[in-house]
């Protein structure tokens, strides 16, 4: 986001486990050996006593579907009780999993994750039989008994014609969890599903390179609070790599150790009023004049089209090896990446994007998502990754064609926008958006309007909540209207006129 016109320019640690089991599910027709029809990975994240959640990954290896239905059979007298990514129902020991309307289209290849809690009793035996749409699939490489082609499959009842008894959920952690990726969800160190929830907490990434100080306003104990005031769970703490890495062109009062210990010192006042820290590099080193140009400065003064190769890995791999051993703390790798605006084709941009190295109509050499993902993870680093979309965030529209690999299994999709988007509406949210949080969590990091009222984010926010998405408003700070979406107008948590509508909806929501 850019900032106002001041400025240089316009932010009881379980380990997760997880048990899964894939299966090649083969389909047939006459009597004849056919392609795959679809691949099931059934997961069970964590159990309990009497109980346990899982989580049921399809891909559809056959032709594009509008419209899925996934069927399969509890071998122990499971009983789900809670479900989530699809309209759950069971009768008897057959389970049907319909799709919500803004996960129906399943293309070719294209995957769909849904989660669920059940109870079980004796044994936790894994289903071994699936259907999707009816056909009959077989594991292990078996090859199932062709139905009549002339016969319509049977598809499993959509409504159960029993009740499963309600089985309480994991038990959330008190404070701010340890965040894992379990399918398209976020889920704590008990299994407990978890949304991020909360705001941006701007100025680590310009006050140290303009030379003003590190943090625009107060970040004391007091300040925080305010913002946990407003139920808010989750902060966002954009930075700045020079003043983390201590680069000479910082004054030596904002850059290295102090900036450094001024940003471990927010973390700690964050977490202890339990809320989740993210923290984000905003802004980067790196000459680039051209299409959308932030400014002409070599140095971090303005959101560059992408992190440099120079320094970013380095800032990565130090912020990664000073909150490794603490899980609590979220990595959001790079803020806006636009190298679309720099290249002439999609796949030139979402090329560079994920692999960097000497990228059309950027002047240095680009350090890729991928590579930012290998700099945490090799400091051994399991924290949760946020991987944004190119075009200021707002475009995920190839970001599961061209997403990182993680060793770790623990990334997300981050997002952002803003009433003046391209990607604004709700036609484009369930066009681009949708099939990505069918396969992974996503986060929108910024929300916000430039109307000085909240009737584009309350959109924004209905719509994630439908689907029970995460999202920050942008920012916790006291600018004005014609300076960039501000929330507050006081840091004892006074909001604006388009501050309220997120304070409103945070406090209203159930924790």
């Amino acid at each position: 986001m850019r900032h106002p016109p001041r400025l240089s320019a316009l932010l009881s640690g379980v380990a997760l486990a997880m048990a899964s089991t894939a299966f090649a599910l083969m389909g047939t027709a006459s009597g004849a050996a056919a392609a795959p029809v679809c691949t099931v990975e059934y997961s069970v994240v964590g159990q309990w006593a009497g109980g346990y959640q899982g989580a049921v990954t399809v891909t559809n290896n056959s032709s594009a579907l509008n419209g899925w239905s996934l069927g399969f059979g509890f071998p122990a007298g499971q009983v789900v009780s809670q479900g989530w990514g699809g309209k759950w129902s069971q009768s008897g020991t057959d389970v049907t999993v319909v799709n919500e309307s803004w996960n129906a289209a399943l293309g070719t290849g294209a995957k769909v994750t849904a989660g669920f809690v059940a109870s079980w009793s004796g044994a936790d035996t894994a289903p071994t039989a699936f259907t999707l749409n009816g056909t009959p699939c077989a594991t292990d490489g078996t090859t199932p008994t062709p139905t009549d082609p002339t016969t319509p499959p049977t598809t499993p009842p959509t409504t159960p014609t029993t009740t499963p008894p309600t089985l309480p959920p994991p038990t959330p952690v008190a404070g701010a969890p340890e965040l894992g990726v379990v399918g398209n969800k976020f889920v704590d160190q008990n299994g407990a599903v978890r949304r991020l929830l909360g705001v941006n907490r701007s100025g680590g990434e310009f006050m140290c390179v303009q030379g003003h100080g590190i943090w625009d306003g107060p970040v004391d104990d007091a300040s925080i609070k305010a913002i946990a005031d407003w139920k808010a769970n989750t902060v966002r703490i954009p930075l700045n790599e020079e003043c983390w890495l201590g680069l000479d062109n910082i004054k030596p009062e904002y850059r290295g150790a102090n900036y450094t210990n001024a940003v471990k010192d927010l973390v700690t006042r964050v977490l202890a009023h339990g809320m989740t820290p993210v923290l984000e590099l905003h802004w980067t080193y790196g000459r680039y004049t051209g299409n959308s140009a932030g400014c002409s400065d070599v140095h971090a003064s303005c959101q560059k089209p992408m992190p440099n190769a120079r320094y970013t890995p380095a800032f990565w791999t130090s912020v990664a090896n000073a909150f490794k051993h603490d899980e609590r703390v979220v990595l959001d790798l790079f803020n806006e990446p636009y190298p679309d605006r720099a290249t002439s084709t999609a796949a030139q941009a979402w090329s560079c994007w994920r692999d960097g190295g000497t990228c059309p109509g950027i002047g240095y050499e680009v350090a890729g998502m991928q590579d930012l993902v290998d700099a945490v993870r090799a400091t051994g680093a399991k924290n949760l990754v946020l991987v944004p979309g190119i075009a200021y965030s707002n475009d995920l529209s190839q970001w599961l064609t061209y997403r990182p690999t993680d060793p770790a299994e623990n990334l997300a999709a981050a997002w952002h926008v803003y009433n003046f988007n391209t990607c604004s509406t709700e036609t484009c949210w369930n066009d681009t958006l949708a099939p990505v949080a069918a396969q992974v969590p996503l986060l929108a990091g910024e929300i916000g309007e430039n109307t000085c009222g909240h009737a584009f984010v309350d959109r924004v926010m209905n719509w994630f909540d439908d689907r029970g998405l995460s999202y920050l408003g942008w920012t916790w700070n006291t600018w004005n209207c014609s300076s960039g979406p501000a929330l507050i107008s006081s840091y004892d948590g006074t909001p604006t006129a388009f501050g309220i509508g997120l304070r409103d909806h945070l406090r209203a929501r159930t924790p």
